[in-house]
């Protein structure tokens, strides 16, 4: 499976005026977040909670599949379709896949024309991989989460290893395979990822 970033950058060639993409949606967040759309319209959609009431959003939590944006069954009652329009995201794409408690969401755009049944079926495809690539681990051991848990306290790897009563190699060791676990090239990249997947 390619990286997620260059999926993403598959994706960003798929939409001229930017896309969203949330993975792994839990609880109303995402593990993993990223839009390229106009940041006037980033703000605009914030500002005013459109999270709460888009179709876009309610399609993609009833649904699994790809659908047009005006092929969209649900009202808009706070015309969330038509101010994306007057930004410049007049056409528009969502696929769905996952489930319920782990559904991820992607949204396209463009300006020209709608997309075609080959491009719903490319998107899908892309959502379906970067739902995969993005899943995150389940089989960090306690001993693992318990080495990175006294990084993210700042603790220094004596220290650490003190608080555990085990050697500062055997720390190491065990940074190391949650390094691997997490693919992460860092331990504060695997920090990162560990905090971003709710680990510690």
């Amino acid at each position: 499976m390619r990286p997620i970033a260059e999926l993403l950058n598959e994706l960003g060639q798929m939409a001229p005026m930017g896309y969203t993409a949330g993975l792994h949606i839990r609880f109303a967040t995402p593990l993993f977040y990223r839009s390229t759309y106009p940041d006037a319209w980033v703000m605009h959609y914030n500002n005013n909670a459109y999270y709460l009431r888009d179709p876009l959003v309610f399609w993609g939590f009833g649904r699994t599949g790809a659908c047009r944006w005006s092929e969209i069954p649900f009202p808009d009652p706070f015309n969330v379709f038509g101010e994306a329009a007057g930004y410049g995201l007049i056409y528009g794409a969502v696929a769905s896949h996952g489930p319920i408690l782990s559904r991820s969401i992607i949204g396209i755009s463009r300006s020209d024309r709608e997309f075609t049944d080959d491009e719903l079926e490319a998107l899908l495809d892309l959502t379906v991989r970067l739902h995969i690539e993005a899943k995150p681990p389940v089989d960090l051991t306690q001993a693992q989460i318990e080495a990175l848990q006294c990084l993210a306290n700042g603790d220094r790897h004596t220290a650490a290893a003190a608080k555990l009563g085990i050697s500062e190699s055997a720390l190491k060791a065990r940074l190391k395979s949650a390094r691997i676990r997490l693919g992460a090239r860092t331990s504060a990249e695997a920090l990162r990822k560990a905090r971003e997947f709710r680990l510690l």
